[in-house]
């Protein structure tokens, strides 16, 4: 029998190493119908290398026409959750192997040319880049040309050397073929062939074509035939000609004419540009090689015949006929500046229901193809023209998209549009949307920095979530990172050191958007070099676009301190201690980046995620201030309020919440919080390292929930911006370290397993935690100082913060000496978070007779302005203000008009008012039992012969006025 192997991945080897491992497989050499077949790995610590104990594989095949086809059951169809069928087997001496048995079998399919693979964490955190390996007994490898395609000019000679790799150590016979369709059609040489080598050489070269190689082995079982080619590519005369004025990079539309479209690239140290696409078979001819504005070097290529509505793909065919040593002769690249990707990878495993009707991938492409749609029917907003909220006022609640609620997409989070009204915030920070590698991500590996990721929903659902925000008042924030970008961004890949020659590496030294090594120490990816116009051009671009597009109010920039490019050491670990200290060239550009969104709407937000010294901080947060500007700096004050919500006795000073004790800020600009997406849960740190003392105990669930309303009462109302992550508001306790599967990694970042980037379970919902007494107290508490910090002039006013590193009874006092005294100007805000009640001094001031308990709306809770102490349980707030403030308008939250304390409670409970006729009702609605006469806030209530559980507390006061609250029995 004669057999024709025909291979597609133009070099082959058995034995491939990317990033310090090596692949090999056993055997060798192998059909798809063998038996036992097995792919090793040698030179590779995943536990020093990724800290995991583990490595799993990640598989597809490519089939002899070209068509690839992914993800075998074994593998799974989660990139972010890899089955226990796709792990490797330690084989204890260093190496590990996956056993693929045969390869029909394990891909349940034929005809299979090439397996791709690599190798991951589990959760795909970590990942080498993609391997491929071609399958038979034989095939040929090309000494000479080294990289393929080949370009040449016109008239070049090309020198043609190859070998025949094959199977076991018997000596075949081989002859050559050799053809070239080109220049002359179908040209046969001969060369000087020896076993197992052939070489000849194809003089004046004048068109493009392929060389095909064919091998004839004979003096084995059977006859054998291999065959392999590559592509020559004559370089074309690129036409110069000036770049129509008003055209940006990436597509430009015609409003007039929706027949065609402009193709704008920034291409420098390239020779030229073809654009492939569906409108041309993906099979560019010369008409398709972009121009060359011979002033700013940028192409452009005109797109015409194009159906209005219709999708259309492409990418750019990006060609360097002189590459640097480890860089690619051809890249194939989507546009940087998509606003819509199809991806191989991600495609196949996002839910119809998220985005119904995705465009179709076009068969036999590789990498990301850009979206391309004329004549697209306008997104019809409700909100044309938003009015933000104020800085000064903003409570920003932090969200990730993919952890909010079941579906993992944006209709999930305009369905449940009222949580976030009835619970007062005024915007929303939405983690990550831009076109991430993968499909369940933080979002922070971003390749595409103007594409929405698909996994969430589509441009119009984004748009209708923006809309839906804006009438009720929310504002949309973005968290964008700008400080780094991964391989698959076209940037990285058009100037990429690549010697494995996999489509995969880091930048090059001709990449005028990255650094090769990064120039500070917190990097991931590679790093961009914001020194560099084309840089600064691309950031500009791509910001403006998400305002004009979908109304974005604002901006959270992820790490600010890698915006330098002083503070690199030649390695990947970067120069600490010049990365937190006083970097001028960050500060100018920064202020470049808000002064250009500033230009288009002055009333942007801008909010940086520095973390640094104040004298650095400073400078963005005075920026324009006296303009009602500047930049919002997040305040990390994690550390001091944890160790209150524990009652533990570190640092507890939270006077770095507000601006005031941060070195030179002359304004409200710090957007201080207790939590955020980056740091383990209060709750969980509450339940795991709570105090426990005289039979209070903060890591009972029901007595930790019980001290996050006084969490909210001296972080929220500290004048400024202040933000929540999300399900704080309800005591979310679920660890940061939670896996998919709801197990806990309890050690760690530097732990094998760590879960800190999973998938996140989604017990708010699943138990309905606003049911729960004690998680919607939270709920009720936020939204009633969130309603108050957005609605009351003085909450912009000054203040004060009186606490220190060993205080358990910090305080706040919050006034504005402006506003008239019928009028709120003078708040009090007093919390007791030790384990023991405390009798506290407010320090009212002087001159006020009557001070009103805030938390309840009837204004009837009171205390003179003589009082010196006031009793606050464990874990309990109280609130005063020189006047009353009734129900608020911002919300539908209804509100106790008093307080019990403690609740929970155990044998007996106190109310803070005068009351009479109080009632306990149990969830049926019966009388269990009645107190009946006149009580101040000193008598106590005993409850000691009721059951554990939740009631409904109803009583009356001395103006027989009625309230009910919930009452809980420990």
């Amino acid at each position: 029998m004669k057999k024709l192997l025909l291979l597609i991945v133009l070099l082959s080897a058995s034995t491939l190493s990317s990033f310090g491992q090596t692949f090999t497989w056993s055997p060798e050499f192998f059909e798809e119908t063998d038996t036992n077949v097995t792919l090793t790995i040698s030179g590779f610590n995943p536990v020093t290398e990724w800290s995991v104990s583990d490595i799993y594989l990640w598989a597809w095949h490519i089939t002899d026409d070209g068509t690839q086809i992914n993800n075998p059951t074994a593998t799974g169809t989660d990139f972010s959750n890899s089955p226990e069928t796709a792990k490797f087997t330690n084989n204890g001496d260093g190496t590990y192997s996956f056993n693929f048995g045969i390869p029909t079998d394990f891909f349940s399919n034929t005809d299979i040319a090439t397996i791709g693979f690599l190798i991951k964490s589990q959760d795909g955190s970590n990942q080498s880049g993609d391997n491929f390996k071609d399958l038979g007994i034989s095939n040929i490898v090309f000494i000479n040309p080294s990289q393929t395609p080949v370009l040449l000019n016109s008239g070049d000679d090309l020198f043609i050397q190859t070998e025949v790799e094959y199977e076991g150590n018997t000596q075949f016979g081989v002859t050559y073929d050799i053809s070239f369709t080109g220049t002359s059609d179908n040209t046969n040489l001969s060369g000087n062939c020896g076993f197992p080598r052939c070489s000849d050489t194809i003089t004046n070269i004048t068109s493009g074509g392929i060389v095909t190689f064919t091998g004839n082995l004979s003096g084995a079982n059977d006859d054998i035939s291999v065959v392999d080619s590559f592509q020559v590519i004559v370089s074309p005369t690129v036409i110069e000609e000036a770049l129509p004025a008003g055209l940006v990079d990436g597509i430009n539309y015609y409003a007039t004419d929706a027949t065609k479209a402009t193709l704008v690239l920034t291409a420098p140290n390239k020779d030229f540009v073809e654009v492939a696409g569906s409108f041309n078979n993906y099979q560019p001819q010369s008409s398709d090689v972009m121009k060359r504005d011979p002033v700013t070097g940028k192409y452009w290529l005109e797109i015409t015949g194009l159906t209005s509505g219709q999708i259309e793909t492409y990418q750019y065919w990006v060609y360097d006929t002189t590459p640097i040593s480890g860089s690619p002769v051809l890249v194939k690249a989507a546009d940087p500046y998509s606003t819509l990707v199809l991806s191989p990878f991600d495609d196949p495993f996002i839910p119809a229901s998220s985005y119904p009707s995705l465009p179709t991938y076009p068969t036999g492409q590789e990498r990301e193809v850009t979206v391309l749609q004329t004549g697209q029917t306008p997104y019809n907003w409700v909100v044309t023209n938003f009015d933000k909220p104020k800085e000064e006022d903003l409570i920003v609640y932090e969200l990730l998209v993919r952890d909010f609620d079941a579906n993992r997409n944006y209709q999930d989070v305009i369905d449940r549009i009222d949580y976030f009204k009835n619970l007062g915030v005024n915007a929303i920070e939405l983690m990550p949307v831009m076109e991430f590698e993968g499909n369940e991500s933080w979002g922070y590996n971003t390749a595409f920095h103007m594409a929405l990721d698909k996994f969430y929903g589509t441009p119009e659902k984004f748009k209708e979530l923006v809309d839906v925000c804006h009438q009720n008042g929310i504002a949309v924030i973005l968290d964008i990172a700008f400080n780094h970008a991964f391989g698959r961004n076209p940037l990285v890949r058009m100037w990429m050191d690549d010697p494995d020659g996999d489509g995969w590496g880091g930048p090059s030294t001709e990449n005028p958007y990255f650094n090769i090594f990064p120039t500070h120490s917190f990097n991931v990816g590679s790093d961009f070099d914001h020194s560099n116009t084309l840089t600064r051009d691309y950031v500009k671009q791509v910001t403006a676009y998400w305002i004009e597009e979908y109304k974005i109010d604002g901006y959270r920039w992820d790490l600010t301190k890698g915006f330098t490019q002083n503070c690199g050491n030649g390695t990947f670990d970067g120069d600490f201690g010049c990365t937190q200290n006083y970097q001028q060239d960050r500060i100018d550009v920064l202020k470049e980046y808000i002064d250009h969104l500033w230009a288009i709407d002055p009333d942007h937000y801008s909010i940086f995620e520095h973390l640094g010294s104040d004298n650095e901080e400073k400078e963005w947060a005075n920026y324009r201030l006296d303009e009602g500007k500047g930049v919002m700096m997040w305040g990390k004050m994690t550390g001091p309020y944890n160790e209150l919500t524990m009652g533990q006795d570190l640092n507890k000073d939270i006077r770095r919440m507000g601006h005031k004790d941060r070195t030179g800020f002359n304004g409200p600009r710090v957007i201080g919080y207790p939590e955020s997406h980056d740091e383990e849960r209060l709750m969980y740190n509450n339940i795991i390292n709570g105090k426990n003392f005289g039979g209070y105990n903060v890591t009972d669930l029901n007595t930790a929930l019980s001290r996050m309303s006084a969490l909210g009462a001296v972080s929220v109302m500290v004048p400024g911006p202040k933000m929540i992550w999300h399900f704080g508001e309800l005591g979310m306790e679920n660890s940061i370290f939670t896996c998919t599967n709801g197990t806990v990694n309890t050690e760690g970042d530097a732990a094998p397993g760590d879960c800190k980037l999973d998938t996140k379970p989604q017990p708010q919902w699943t138990n309905n935690w606003l049911s729960d007494a004690l998680r919607s107290q939270i709920y009720s508490d936020w939204a009633r100082l969130n309603a108050l910090k957005t609605t009351e002039d003085v909450f912009e006013g000054d203040y004060t913060i009186f606490s220190n590193s060993a205080d358990f009874t910090p305080s706040i006092r919050v006034f504005d000496t402006s506003l008239p005294n019928t009028q709120l100007n003078d708040v009090f805000i007093i919390a007791n978070f030790d384990v023991v009640s405390q009798n506290i001094d407010p320090g009212f001031t002087a001159g006020v007779t009557t001070w009103y308990d805030l938390m309840d709306e009837t204004g009837a809770t009171t205390v003179p302005g003589s009082t010196t102490s006031i009793t606050v349980p464990a874990g309990q707030f109280r609130i005063f203000g020189n006047q009353s403030v009734a129900a608020l308008s911002t919300n539908d939250v209804s509100f106790n008009t008093f307080n019990i304390y403690p609740n929970p409670a155990n044998t007996s409970f106190q109310i803070n008012s005068n009351i009479s006729d109080v009632e306990i009702y149990d969830l049926s609605g019966k009388l269990i039992k009645w107190y009946k006469g006149y009580f101040n806030s000193s008598d106590s209530f005993d409850i000691s012969s009721l059951k554990t559980g939740v009631y409904i507390l109803r009583a009356k006061n001395e103006s027989n006025q009625i309230s009910t609250s919930k009452l809980i029995k420990l």
